[in-house]
């Protein structure tokens, strides 16, 4: 007996199908795709746009840079633990290679978002067609190719029933703990419209499961057996410890035995900044205690970590010579790095399952002593860059703890890229595994106000705080627009230090002074960039695209403008300046390469620093 069918065209067939996935864990059901972002062109509007028209249960978001509404969707599956995601449409063309970006930045930090870019004709019949790439030695490519190394998987549908299994894999990745990150999927605009007669079993509800894998349990004896003997040994806790649910069980694991934690970017709010093992920010970015302690440490034990180039130090962070790994985390391919014993599983169970084999261990009396103190001694460094009272223009480190302290534990600091990211890591002081929320992976300049939103849209109960600089804001704004249009509410504190801040201190560490990393007008006589600052106001630029917006000069009317624009009910943006120079100290190197020969004495002695450095670089296979 033949399988009944529906006839449908291959876009409504996305559609349809789109808003049958349903995700489980522990037990909880909810429905993956919170809707669609998308900018129509010839290459989806007679498409996935028609289908979007005609499925309107499948919500449409209207954003105004493809780039942008990628940044919203992995900011939203963020906040949801990855158990929520949105879709991304475009048209063909610039459209499309707007959001490889977006897709870099989704696969880089494990997050799901499914990208279904328009594409040329299948049938070649025009060609070539408006903002088509003619590649001489092929026709079976387009822009869309460039997805390839930056989706976890890629698919081009060139017949409607090529669909079918396309979605389901499209799917399985998505879903997957390990393996999840930007799905492409891209279809010729003739085939999005074309019909054919799908199987109704391809629109049936389906929940897939999100498995809490077990670690196994021979491995786990051996790492217990190593921790058991250690005297220093060090928890480094990334960004899988927050998504896998297990910060509670983390806890009672350092609670009881005395082993400090460490906190990546991602795995920021793992642990209270308040509870006494915390020993704050990892690596490059990170505190004086949590240097020290994996400097020293003779087990690092990683959970949920990929071991960045700012987590190790640039392979320089951990001097120990006997010093031993343990990797606890759902991707094999991150549980090895560091020449580690892998324990490959989920990390809360994993945490649990470590927790009972060591029952009876607890740290050294005077290690968990000097941990404490390293808290305490932290925590007071915060509380003076906070109340520095600087001046004016202000000093960033006094508006990260008037935000700080003004917001509530489950209020959400959205960033970046730039100076702040840094500062943010040492100082903020989170105390909700959601309320640090930094894309770091690939510091994507523009992400931030455009992830505000998407943070909003995933948890509208929380007051979500944008720290951006100009130069970001500069990139990507115009998503104010959106948030206004859909009524979700962000508070943007918007800091003007004239340039790039960052990488004007890092130019300077290399012995080339910040060149070009200020905004200034060119100087005629010189030809350099080093004329007066140029007179452009953010300020009036956020007011245009429809924010209402606070001028602050002081620290004081900073504070109040918080409280004032806490009572607005639409996104508000707080402008103030800050002194660009004036910076949060910083306790660890890090490699980026210095020019073997110059005629500049500075540049000569920022080698010579590059290479004492380097001295402590280790290879940890």
């Amino acid at each position: 007996m033949a399988e009944k069918t529906k006839r449908l065209t291959t876009a409504q067939a996305t559609i349809e199908f789109l808003q049958k996935q349903f995700v489980e864990r522990d037990g909880i059901e909810q429905a993956f795709f919170a809707g669609c972002f998308g900018i129509f062109g010839h290459g989806n509007v007679g498409g996935i746009g028609q289908a979007l028209f005609q499925y309107l249960a499948f919500k449409y978001y209207q954003s105004r840079n493809e780039q942008a509404m990628v940044h919203t969707a992995i900011a939203y599956a963020k906040v949801k633990n990855r158990l929520g995601a949105f879709v991304c449409t475009s048209s063909i063309g610039p459209g499309a290679t707007n959001m490889v970006t977006g897709a870099a930045t989704a696969t880089i930090n494990r997050l799901p978002v499914l990208l279904l870019p328009g594409d040329i004709f299948a049938k070649r019949l025009v060609d070539p067609v408006l903002q088509q790439l003619e590649y001489q030695y092929s026709k079976d490519l387009s822009v869309n190719d460039c997805f390839k190394p930056v989706s976890r998987y890629w698919d081009r549908i060139n017949r409607p029933e090529q669909l079918i299994p396309a979605m389901m894999n499209a799917m399985r990745i998505l879903t997957s703990p390990a393996e999840t990150g930007a799905v492409t999927i891209a279809i010729p605009q003739d085939v999005q419209a074309e019909a054919y007669d799908f199987p109704l079993s391809f629109f049936k509800k389906r929940a897939w499961q999100i498995p809490r894998i077990r670690a196994d349990k021979n491995i786990l004896q051996k790492a217990a057996a190593i921790i058991s003997q250690a005297r220093n040994p060090v928890i480094i806790a990334g960004g899988g410890v927050i998504y896998s649910d297990a910060c509670n069980e983390l806890k009672k694991l350092v609670n009881r035995t005395g082993i400090p934690v460490a906190e990546t970017f991602a795995g920021k709010g793992s642990l209270r900044f308040d509870e006494p093992q915390n020993l704050g920010a990892a690596g490059v970015t990170g505190t004086p205690g949590a240097i020290a302690a994996c400097e020293k440490a003779d087990v690092i034990i990683g959970i949920g970590t990929r071991y960045s180039d700012f987590t190790t130090v640039s392979q320089g962070g951990f001097q120990n010579p006997s010093v031993q790994f343990i990797n606890l985390n759902v991707s094999e391919f991150d549980s090895f790095k560091q020449g580690a014993l892998p324990v490959v599983g989920d990390a809360k169970e994993s945490i649990k399952e470590l927790d009972k084999l060591l029952k009876d261990y607890k740290v050294p009396d005077k290690y968990d002593g000097a941990i404490k103190k390293s808290h305490t001694d932290w925590n007071k460094i915060v509380d003076k860059v906070y109340s520095l009272n600087h001046g004016i223009p202000v000093s960033q480190g006094e508006v990260i703890g008037a935000v700080n302290n003004f917001s509530s534990a489950k209020d959400i600091v959205v960033c970046a890229a730039g100076s702040l990211p840094g500062d943010l890591h040492k100082l903020w002081k989170t105390a909700d595994s959601k309320g640090f929320h930094l894309e770091y992976g690939y510091s994507c300049m523009g992400y931030e106000i455009a992830g505000g939103l998407g943070a909003k849209m995933a948890d509208p109960s929380r007051e979500v705080y944008v720290m951006v600089g100009d130069g970001s804001y500069l990139m990507l704004s115009q998503e104010i627009i959106t948030s206004i249009q859909e009524g979700y509410k962000l508070t943007i504190i918007l800091l003007n230090n004239n340039g790039y801040a960052s990488i004007g201190g890092l130019s300077k560490s290399l012995g080339t002074k910040g060149f070009g990393t200020v905004y200034k007008y060119r100087d005629k006589k010189t030809g350099q960039l080093t004329g007066n600052y140029l007179p452009v106001d953010l300020a009036t630029n956020a007011e245009s695209l429809g924010a209402t917006v606070i001028r602050t000069k002081s620290i004081d009317e900073f504070r109040l403008a918080l409280a004032d624009a806490k009572k607005e009910n639409k996104t508000t943006v707080i402008y103030i300046e800050t002194d660009r120079e004036q910076r949060v100290n910083g306790y660890a190197w890090w490699e980026v390469p210095v020019a073997e020969v110059s005629t500049v004495s500075s540049v000569k002695e920022s080698l010579e620093k590059l290479q004492n450095n380097k001295k402590k670089q280790k290879y940890h296979l």
